[in-house]
């Protein structure tokens, strides 16, 4: 845990109050990424100030009224979570450097090009998304931004949402092992044959049609059978 001098501020305004928290900035950055899953050591100290410049801090009651909890974990966890958090430049480019490749995955699994009717390149997803000079903001989820984002993206690059059902015979040797595999891509019916083979019918985006293809044919050994379903 860093130093009192090291430490950096996270806050947040309920009704017009501030709740402060005094944090190490290495751990609170991992905390608020998903990097780090408990609090232990992110809190320098473990108070909520109106105020750590002025020694001012808030009471039980107040914290009370404010999160309904005090707390000071379950408070700093929503602080840290939702609140303003005063990071480095250097970690401020680390989570939008991040937050841009989370949005360009949720696009490869989400969207085709009509022209081809295949996914777009990783490659090409992220030119359009430098050139659209869309603003992405580091804090923010990136489902929230997503929107902006392709109404920015899609005069420069064609995008085509769409949804697939595709159906599936796997032989019996595999279903079991392979059931998880297909459940995680969203099985809509499932049935098991008089000869222990596994068919299903899963409904995913159009854009996850490749590497559903790979894992599938990986998993057993090119033997499964697959047909779109109109």
């Amino acid at each position: 845990m860093t130093s009192l001098d090291n430490a950096i501020t996270a806050h947040m305004d309920i009704n017009g109050e501030r709740y402060e928290l005094l944090v190490d900035p290495d751990l609170a950055y991992m905390y608020r990424t998903g990097q780090k899953k408990e609090l232990n050591n992110v809190l320098v100290v473990e108070e909520v100030f109106k105020s750590f410049r002025n020694g001012e801090r808030h009471t039980a009651s107040s914290l009370q009224k404010a999160f309904g909890t005090n707390d000071i974990f379950a408070i700093a966890e929503r602080i840290l979570k939702k609140g303003d958090l005063q990071l480095t430049t250097e970690q401020k480019r680390k989570m939008l450097i991040e937050k841009k490749k989370q949005i360009i995955a949720i696009l490869m699994r989400e969207c085709i090009d009509p022209r081809t009717g295949g996914p777009h390149t990783q490659m090409r997803l992220e030119q359009a998304l430098e050139e659209s000079r869309v603003h992405i903001d580091g804090m923010k989820d990136a489902a929230e931004q997503l929107e902006g984002a392709i109404k920015a993206m899609r005069p420069i690059i064609p995008m085509k949402f769409e949804r697939v059902k595709i159906a599936a015979r796997v032989p019996p040797e595999f279903g079991q092992r392979i059931y998880g595999m297909l459940k995680g891509y969203g099985i809509q019916k499932e049935e098991w044959a008089k000869d222990g083979s596994l068919i299903v019918v899963i409904e995913m985006p159009a854009g996850m049609q490749g590497e559903f293809y790979d894992r599938l044919n990986k998993a057993t050994a090119g033997s499964a059978e697959t047909k779109i379903v109109k």
